[in-house]
């Protein structure tokens, strides 16, 4: 009787997971979490950040300031972040006249981000970092210091969202629209 009830409860999990597997993500996933609490040094050491581009100029975040900013960073190895280029393109494309500057900081080597724009349409600067350029986003809630990782900046400088994993279009597109 017990291995009856046993498989009963399994089916019904597996029935309950195939369902929520199923369903429309704007039915089961919120909106961005709210933004860490950053302190005004670390939100420095970002906007001080100065990288080269895939053409090998330095290119200072600060340039950016007066600028709603969306720093990704990324690695061509990580599928996530490949997946979710195309959306940070379209909405550069969508919101730079509106005053947002999206910016891609590569947790690689200069040739495997060449290789990779070579490949691939980005409408947003790259910028190369290097592994040493995930460092920093501890301060902004990246414990694990993993990619991808999305950190928005609102024109005053203040940190609007941080983001582990991929980041949702709908909740970026909110965010993007508030600002």
């Amino acid at each position: 009787m017990r291995f009856l009830w046993l498989a009963v409860g399994l089916t019904a999990a597996a029935v309950g997971w195939g369902s929520w597997l199923l369903l429309d993500n704007s039915q089961r996933l919120q909106p961005l979490p709210p933004p860490p609490v950053v302190s005004a040094p670390a939100v420095a050491v970002l906007y001080a950040t100065a990288l080269p581009d895939i053409a090998g100029r330095p290119q200072a975040l600060q340039q950016w300031r007066d600028k709603t900013l969306v720093v990704n960073y990324w690695a061509t190895w990580c599928l996530p972040c490949r997946e979710e280029m195309p959306m940070f393109s379209r909405l550069h494309q969508r919101y730079a006249p509106r005053g947002v500057q999206f910016v891609g900081i590569a947790a690689d080597g200069a040739d495997e981000v060449r290789e990779f724009a070579r490949q691939t349409s980005v409408s947003y600067p790259l910028l190369i970092g290097g592994q040493d350029a995930i460092k920093p986003t501890r301060d902004f809630g990246n414990a694990p210091l993993a990619v991808p990782f999305t950190v928005v900046l609102d024109r005053a400088g203040q940190v609007r969202a941080a983001v582990l994993g991929r980041v949702r279009e709908d909740a970026l597109v909110d965010l993007l629209d508030q600002l």
